[in-house]
């Protein structure tokens, strides 16, 4: 019996690195396919790369301050205020003071991070250095978008705020003494929850409780924010950045016909209530309309305004969140005006 050869057709190298190609091109157009659809029907992809460059730019600014810390401040860290949500607070506080039940006038300030990222940890060491100044400071953590959606931040910095009513003397807080404030996104959320504490109506609107007195609230320091979400705008690379942002913190699409995200824009339900206020932006943040705009309708109402801004000429242009940079002039100046202001409350 003759031997039969193989009946298979066996293929050149040539056409198995063609297979190989196809095969490579199909798996990278259904990847491709299915990275555009989770960028068009979630925030979620393209707000996980914002945060992690804002987290990875608050490290370094953090990092920064470093050479600035005081020597004489004590801290109570991870203090857990809402454990629905699992989301806790630092203190910080002259250590003269420590062991005693001495409190201070507070600040409770909220880090910003476009509602999508940052934390207490990166705003830390300049909490420490207003602490040194003679005040016991906060910091407060909140859920971050697009898990945490409007008014969720709202929510927990008054409970934030009602945990620290409740352990005053040990955490050294002066319950009739507290200032609200807040960067970035963190100024929008603290402004928005002086307001609730100050307008029971808006706080009805809003749909949260204040936990507060607005005799117990002496003043809020404002800086980099965002106060009107109408004035967002969807051109360009920005234009991107603002959607994702917007679309993550109000949890829809179509966040600009959202009748309840409409109440965010705190600049429209101001009343001569509201606490007097320190604001500052830099001629170089794309925010800095949005911070002047802000002073202008709160001293329109009778609020007492004290702003901290520069000319559009000045150079060189002083960028979002420059009140963190220490090793600059405008740096030292804000520090200097903060606690200027925070003397005469």
């Amino acid at each position: 019996m003759s031997e039969s050869g193989d009946s298979r057709t066996k293929r050149s190298p040539k056409a198995l690195v063609v297979k190989a190609l196809l095969l490579i091109l199909i798996i990278s157009a259904v990847l491709a396919a299915a990275g555009y659809a989770a960028f068009r029907l979630s925030p979620w992809p393209s707000a996980m790369i914002i945060r992690r460059a804002f987290d990875e730019e608050g490290s370094r600014v953090s990092q920064a301050l470093e050479k600035h810390l005081p020597a004489d401040v004590s801290a109570a860290l991870n203090q857990l205020y809402d454990e629905t949500d699992d989301e806790s607070l630092d203190v910080f506080y002259p250590s003269t003071i420590e062991g005693s039940v001495k409190t201070l006038p507070t600040i409770v300030w909220v880090h910003g991070g476009a509602w999508i990222s940052g934390s207490k940890d990166h705003i830390a060491n300049y909490l420490r250095i207003l602490a040194g100044k003679g005040y016991t400071v906060v910091g407060v953590d909140y859920s971050l978008a697009p898990a945490g959606t409007y008014p969720t931040p709202v929510r927990q910095v008054l409970e934030a705020l009602a945990y620290l009513q409740k352990n005053a003397e040990r955490l050294h807080v002066n319950r009739s003494r507290i200032i609200l404030a807040g960067d970035s996104a963190g100024a929008q959320i603290a402004a928005q929850t002086a307001n609730v504490i100050t307008v029971p109506s808006y706080a009805e609107e809003v749909g949260v409780e204040p936990s507060i007195n607005r005799s117990q609230l002496r003043g809020v320091i404002l800086y980099c924010g965002p106060y009107d979400i109408s004035q967002a705008r969807h051109i360009g690379y920005f234009g991107a950045f603002v959607q994702t942002i917007l679309w993550s913190y109000s949890g829809t699409k179509d966040f600009m016909n959202d009748p309840h995200f409409v109440e965010g824009s705190v600049i429209n339900y101001i009343t001569p209530d509201f606490p007097p206020t320190f604001i500052s932006a830099g001629n170089g943040d794309p925010l800095m309309p949005q911070s002047r705009a802000f002073a202008d309708v709160l001293s329109r109402h009778g609020v007492y305004v004290d702003s901290l801004f520069f000319p559009n000429n000045y150079t060189p242009a002083i960028p979002h969140e420059y009140q963190f940079n220490l090793d600059s002039d405008a740096g030292k100046l804000a520090l200097e005006r903060s606690v200027k202001f925070l003397s005469g409350l």
